[in-house]
């Protein structure tokens, strides 16, 4: 029959539907992954206890996923795979032997540090090998960073030291490993999972999802939607770029208003996302480790890092600063580590003046507060430990210095970071913000919102958790159905198209 019969012009655009698209890659807000997680969710809840089927499936669609997200770089993901399987394999028969295995935890290191290099660094190289040999000497093209790369790239070299070390027995498949790397949850921006935490459940026979886990992945994924494509999208839309772009005049107080709306655009942006991943996770039966814990309460730099990026907060200490001895070769090399650990942190988000320059303030802020805390009586790891009257000036010092560091992740180069201070320390006049107010109402409107549900108390989150688990499915459906209108209603006002690309996905 005709009406079974699609013409070539349906053909093609089910073919470019189900494509890479360079120009619009796939987020977990997109109305393509919405549609397509419906079609996934009915077929995992036919496999989903059934091990090799789940893990087949689940990995059929995470490949396909990233291949959304990054085209043909799915081949890159499959080579780290792959060598790194292979690698672990002969480096638990070399430990079985009672032999030592450095050489081929070397050799994944040469890999996978080589591919984080090229992709960060290769364009900083080239341009410094032509200065120095002359123009065209070196010539790499157009360095596009795969999405992602920085996640499971760090991922496979944990796997790798943990078996080095004895912690984690290999994996028994390596459709299991494809599983621990390419898992479409974390796969983008995380969190990085530890191994022997995360293993064990894609070993499991069966998985479980309870009422609890089902009300409280509703409340991830609705605030994480919110946060991610609506109050972050709409204060980078409506006050960062065109604060940066002139648009307010030249007033310090309007640097400075943009680096606070930069804070928590970074913060709903990074936190929010991982919100959407760990919830999608949960409802699957997965449970994937928090990644942030309301990081602008904190009075200390080190409690920041507690509750900043937590993920990557605790791969960092586990496999770079543990691994460069720690605090367990006395004080002086403890604070070179705290430093040379936060400067890798820096690379890790990118190559150039003003992140080093970030990362070394970082290491510098953590060595002077466990300086602190070595010479000063009663001095305080956390917010909670102090009185009122030390938190509340702790906190607001902290919460200056990590918004006037943030200046070197907004900007390129350091004649940016040089206009914003520039500006901010002299050309400042406070009445400028009024002006501020009438053209940038709703952006600074935004960033109150985004403090404000920040800075909620953390046992009004157990209290939405358990409403929405009471609500049932009904509820629970409303509940997703209003936050999916938010997010359509913000993209049509600001002209996006599935909330756009996380802000982290430049890093």
């Amino acid at each position: 029959m005709d009406f079974f019969k699609f013409d070539t012009e349906v053909w093609s655009k089910l073919v470019e539907m189900l494509a890479f698209d360079a120009s619009s890659p796939m987020t977990l807000t997109s109305g393509f992954f919405l549609f397509a997680f419906l079609i996934f969710g009915l077929g995992y809840m036919a496999v989903r206890n059934n091990r090799a089927m789940r893990t087949l499936y689940v990995v059929a669609v995470s490949l396909y996923f990233y291949y959304k997200i990054s085209g043909l770089y799915l081949l890159l993901m499959l080579f780290v795979a792959i060598s790194d399987y292979l690698i672990g394999g002969r480096i638990v028969k070399r430990r079985a032997a009672g032999r030592g295995a450095r050489g081929w935890v070397a050799l994944s290191m040469l890999f996978n540090v080589g591919i984080l290099a090229y992709f960060k660094a290769g364009g900083l190289f080239e341009e410094a090998v032509n200065n120095i040999f002359g123009s065209g000497t070196l010539n790499f093209g157009e360095i596009i960073v795969p999405a992602g790369v920085s996640f499971f790239v760090f991922q496979s070299i944990s796997y790798v030291i943990d078996l080095s070390r004895g912690v984690i027995s290999p994996v028994k498949h390596f459709t299991d490993y494809l599983f621990l790397l390419s898992f479409f949850p974390k796969v983008f921006l995380g969190p990085l999972v530890r191994n022997k935490e995360f293993i064990p459940q894609i070993e499991r026979e069966t998985v479980v999802v309870t009422r609890e886990d089902q009300g409280r992945a509703v409340v991830l994924i609705a605030t994480g939607m919110v946060k991610y494509a609506v109050i972050a999208k709409a204060i980078d839309a409506l006050l960062l770029i065109p604060a940066m772009a002139g648009d307010f005049g030249e007033s310090g107080v309007v640097m400075l208003v943009a680096l606070y709306g930069f804070g928590i655009r970074l913060y709903c942006d990074f936190s929010g996302y991982s919100d959407i991943a760990i919830g999608i996770a949960l409802v699957m039966g997965y449970r994937l480790p928090p990644n942030f814990d309301a990081p602008y309460k904190s009075a200390t730099i080190t409690e920041f890092w507690r509750r900043w990026h937590m993920s990557l907060s605790t791969w960092l200490r586990d496999y770079v600063y543990i691994s460069l001895g720690g605090n367990r070769k006395g004080r002086f090399r403890t604070y070179l580590n705290l430093s040379a650990t936060m400067f890798v942190c820096a690379l890790w988000h990118k190559v150039n003046l003003p992140y080093v320059v970030w990362g070394v303030a970082q290491g510098l802020g953590l060595a002077l507060h466990k300086l602190w805390l070595e010479r000063v009586p009663g001095a305080k790891v956390s917010a909670e430990q102090m009185k009122w009257y030390w938190r509340i000036p702790a906190s607001l010092f902290l919460f200056h210095f990590i918004t006037l560091t943030w200046t070197m992740l907004c900007c390129d180069d350091w004649a940016g970071v040089s206009l914003i201070f520039g500006r901010i320390f002299g050309n400042f006049a406070f009445m400028d913000i009024v002006p501020l107010m009438h053209s940038a109402g709703f952006g600074l409107v935004m960033v109150l919102i985004g403090y404000a549900l920040h800075f909620l108390p953390k046992r009004w989150n157990d209290v939405a958790h358990r409403w929405v688990t009471r609500s049932g499915f009904v509820g629970q459906l409303v509940i997703m159905v209003v936050a999916i209108w938010l997010v359509m209603q913000c993209q049509l006002m600001l002209a996006g198209d599935g909330g756009g690309l996380p802000v982290y996905a430049a890093f």
